[in-house]
């Protein structure tokens, strides 16, 4: 069965049962400042599992796209991906433990066809010393459903998942954990649990692929192991108590909360622990086979982490993520990159998203109208990316080789950051890939050199422009070339008069100090905007050339008032459109100060000294 059936069978199977099928919401979260991205189904109604009202009412089913970006570097076994759909239902004070547990066991048995002696729960043990008893109501219901499909569920006693190493199943189909396994609140655990919040126990369900699949270095088999037999796919939260200052009380109205992984219950349909095999994925790794003339058995891991990267990068971006150098825009770029990095593994050396990308939209855009609609704008952005990062890429593997004899150090590591815009973690990890010695403390001289690097910043802050970069990062560099195209664009409007006095660039920001005697007006600044954006958008080549300095000036080209050059300087030129004396770094063109669909923005203008004024101007 495919994932796309289960999908539309498990929203068909509640809204049947009275359930109201809700959108997803976006991978941002709205409305909570303290996580980047949407980890779980349950996590964008926590409002109302914590007592407000739904404007859908009491009974809601969704299919949840998820985002974990903690999971980035474990990506590569046969069951994580940091892009994942959560199944979901909720009883919001309606119904509670027999309608859940035996509705959710006659979906995977009638509706998906898994074989019932397949299927394992957990529940949970109780906790004695905060007068919590063990969950018997739910283990009673679930030997009921069992029962009637003609299978005794025996009841094991594990308590914690060390002794369910030592002891394994026992002939057993329910198991008892205890608060690390089979209890939920905000805080985890029993005693990490907020005061004043809902909170209770949970039943996990697991699929059994048998003993082939079981990895003995973890111990005997049981549902909470870690080695490759059991695989969770879905849980069933019971919010039945609060935390109080005194202890756990009833909750007057109890909820429930379920989460089941598409992902996880579609490998368990097809009987293959290999969630990689199923129809959101297989496709991908089908089209990296054909591009790469490599297959999927030899390289695994790579094509992996390129399947689960890209569909997660596909789905931010068409939240309106774009890869950037901060926060949630951060995590899109690194999993592009990862993703990137691992292509050249499979000796996918052309720009190759162009190929993937609609792969994926042609799997969800039936299901997520956004994709279909989104899909040029979302091609373009992640082409992008692509392209930069290759450039980039090249460089840095091409340093990391010349590095490989003598080991990697931390200085090693600042140089290939600063000069190159090499990611930190993509030099560590290709050091890993390719036997480099790491010193063991580089990570203590990476920090003491970018301390260094910002307080070099702050000193240049108060100088003349001799560049007036506080670095050389992607950012930087890309509006250290902006500040080029306004530079001729106030020339342009304001007259020939006016002349650089000073500079400074950060990844931030740029601010640009320059003669003129009046403030500049909003509609001349709007206009300088305007030329900047359309030679940005004409993508104009950038390339430099040593000159004789009497010719050059001769010419026209622009200085820094109070430079002093020698008999040959450093000439960049933007198109035809700039000429200007300059040390570097840019951009190679200006199309790439729009990757992520950004423009440039004058933020302020304002008098910076006598006869002086500044601008501070952005890309956004």
């Amino acid at each position: 069965m495919t994932a796309e059936e289960i999908r539309r069978k498990y929203l068909s199977f509640f809204e049947k049962r009275g359930h109201k099928i809700i959108p997803r919401a976006q991978l941002v979260p709205q409305n909570d400042p303290t996580t980047l991205f949407t980890g779980s189904g349950m996590q964008p109604l926590l409002p109302y599992l914590l007592g407000e009202d739904h404007p859908d009412g009491l009974r809601l089913v969704d299919s949840q796209t998820c985002l974990r970006a903690q999971d980035i570097e474990d990506i590569g076994d046969n069951r994580h991906t940091t892009f994942f759909e959560m199944l979901g239902n909720w009883s919001l004070g309606d119904y509670f433990k027999e309608e859940q547990i035996r509705w959710f066991f006659e979906f995977l048995t009638n509706e998906i066809g898994l074989d019932p002696h397949k299927i394992y729960v957990s529940c949970f043990i109780g906790d004695e010393k905060n007068e919590i008893p063990r969950d018997d109501e739910a283990a009673k219901i679930w030997q009921k459903v069992f029962l009637e499909k003609g299978i005794e569920a025996k009841i094991i006693d594990l308590g914690s998942t060390e002794n369910g190493d030592k002891k394994g199943l026992q002939g057993g189909r329910i198991f008892f954990y205890d608060d690390k396994e089979n209890w939920w609140s905000r805080g985890g655990g029993i005693d990490t649990t907020p005061i004043g919040d809902p909170c209770g126990p949970d039943s996990e369900v697991f699929y059994d692929f048998g003993d082939a699949a079981h990895d003995v270095s973890f111990g005997e088999p049981h549902p909470a192991s870690d080695s490759g037999r059991f695989m969770e796919i879905g849980n069933q939260v019971f919010m039945q108590y609060q935390r109080t200052k005194d202890g756990f009380i009833p909750l007057e109205k109890k909820n429930v909360d379920f989460g089941g992984g598409l992902e996880r219950i579609t490998a368990a349909s097809i009987d293959n622990n290999d969630v990689y095999k199923i129809s959101l994925l297989w496709p991908i790794v089908e089209k990296l086979e054909e591009l790469s003339g490599k297959k999927y058995d030899s390289h695994t891991t790579a094509m992996r982490v390129i399947a689960d990267h890209l569909r997660g990068a596909v789905f931010l971006a068409v939240d309106g993520i774009s890869p950037s150098n901060k926060e949630q825009g951060y995590v899109a770029r690194r999993l592009v990159r990862r993703a990137i990095r691992f292509a050249l593994e499979l000796g996918i050396e052309q720009n190759f998203l162009t190929e993937i990308v609609p792969v994926i939209a042609d799997i969800y855009n039936e299901d997520y109208p956004e994709i279909a609609t989104k899909r040029q704008s979302v091609i373009d952005i992640l082409v992008k990316e692509e392209k930069a990062f290759r450039q980039t890429l090249n460089k840095g593997l091409k340093q990391l080789q010349k590095l490989s004899e003598q080991g990697l150090k931390g200085e090693d590591i600042f140089s290939l950051y600063d000069t190159f815009g090499f990611p930190v973690e993509l030099s560590i990890e290709e050091a890993f890939k390719q036997n480099i010695e790491i010193d063991p403390k580089w990570r203590t001289v990476f920090n003491q050199k970018m301390k260094e690097q910002r307080q070099r910043s702050q000193t240049a802050s108060k100088g003349v422009f001799k560049g007036g970069l506080a670095d050389n990062s992607e950012e930087t560099v890309k509006l250290h070339t902006a500040t080029h195209l306004m530079y001729r664009a106030l020339k342009d409007i304001l007259g020939e008069h006016i002349i650089q006095r000073g500079s400074n660039i950060t990844s931030e920001r740029l601010r640009f100090d320059f003669s003129h005697d009046s403030k500049v007006p909003r509609e001349v600044l709007d206009k300088i905007e305007a030329i900047v954006n359309q030679k940005i958008s004409e993508d104009l080549p950038v390339k430099w050339q040593e000159e004789d300095t009497k010719s050059a000036l001769k010419a026209g080209v622009s200085g820094a008032f109070g430079d002093k050059y020698g008999e040959t300087v450093k000439v960049y030129r933007i198109g035809d459109y700039s000429k200007e004396i300059c040390g570097g770094p840019h951009v190679e063109h200006t199309g790439l100060l729009a990757e992520g669909e950004k423009k440039f923005k004058i933020t302020k203008e304002e008098a910076s000294s006598a006869g002086v004024r500044r601008i501070k101007a952005i890309l956004t």
